[in-house]
């Protein structure tokens, strides 16, 4: 089903941010049936899922409205908007933080109001005890804490980018890399990953070691790179890194030949971290 026809035909919405489709944007999902659609408020400043990443974490058709083009509108204006955009809409879902129109002023109560069909609130969904938001999951990956983010999104963490060329020592020197650049998305901390690497087209993951962060020991360029672990894979246009656990800050080391000890080590444990995991 295309965009346009989603939206002539569907008869229930859930209106967002989304960004990271984590465990508390599913639950609104769920809510929707199977005649839904997401509709993203796109503000610009998604970095865990950028605009395009999201419908690879949903089965529901996915619209984008830029938030410039509806942040002016009064309570009312919204609302004649979306019933315009969905003719057929009976539902609305929402989360109990949701805000719309100018100076974001209405809440969900006022959607209440203002709409005549059903509108269904949401509330917080925790885990273990902490809110599920999407501010907490960047603190988790600025200082490192790869499985905690990866718990409130209810999937890895995930960077995707266009091949470039490396500083051109690590197959001579230190081991063979695929780097990428990655564009729009959140940078976790600097150091070493235990990850999984996805190559071009390729429908599954290598066990790979990932370095994100400068490149202190050589050049001080930063770089994103992954050394695959079951084999050299020759990369040709894209990589996907799968991020699962956090093995190490960012050194800088004495000599070529002490970096290349560290990333032995490195490998091991990343071996070691995802022999019983699979992508």
């Amino acid at each position: 089903m295309n965009i346009v026809t989603a939206m002539k035909s569907s008869t229930a919405i859930a209106i967002g941010g989304f960004d990271g489709m984590h465990i508390g944007h599913q639950r609104l999902f769920e809510e929707l049936g199977t005649n839904g659609v997401i509709v993203v408020i796109e503000t610009g400043y998604a970095n865990l899922t950028p605009k395009g990443e999201r419908q690879m974490y949903c089965a529901h058709p996915i619209v984008y409205l830029e938030l410039d083009e509806i942040r002016h509108f009064s309570g009312e204006e919204f609302v004649a908007y979306l019933k315009e955009k969905f003719p057929k809409l009976e539902k609305i879902v929402v989360g109990y933080d949701f805000h719309f129109g100018k100076n974001r002023k209405y809440s969900f109560e006022d959607l209440k109001a203002l709409y005549d069909g059903e509108v269904k609130v949401v509330d917080a969904v925790s885990l273990a005890g902490d809110s599920v938001h999407s501010h907490k999951i960047r603190a988790k990956l600025q200082i490192g804490d790869i499985e905690g983010a990866n718990a409130f999104l209810g999937h890895n963490f995930i960077i995707k980018g266009n091949h470039v060329s490396g500083q051109g020592i690590g197959k001579k020197e230190l081991v063979a890399t695929i780097n990428i650049e990655a564009k729009g998305y959140i940078i976790p901390k600097e150091g070493v990953y235990a990850t999984f690497t996805k190559i071009d087209d390729e429908e599954h993951f290598h066990p790979s070691v990932s370095f994100v962060g400068h490149r202190v020991t050589t050049d001080g360029s930063f770089a994103i790179e992954s050394h695959i672990l079951d084999g050299e894979v020759h990369c040709k246009h894209k990589a996907t890194i799968s991020f699962v656990h956090f093995i190490r800050n960012n050194e800088k080391f004495a000599t070529l030949a002490q970096l290349k000890e560290a990333i032995k080590k490195d490998m091991a444990i990343a071996s070691r971290e995802l022999k019983f995991l699979q992508l």
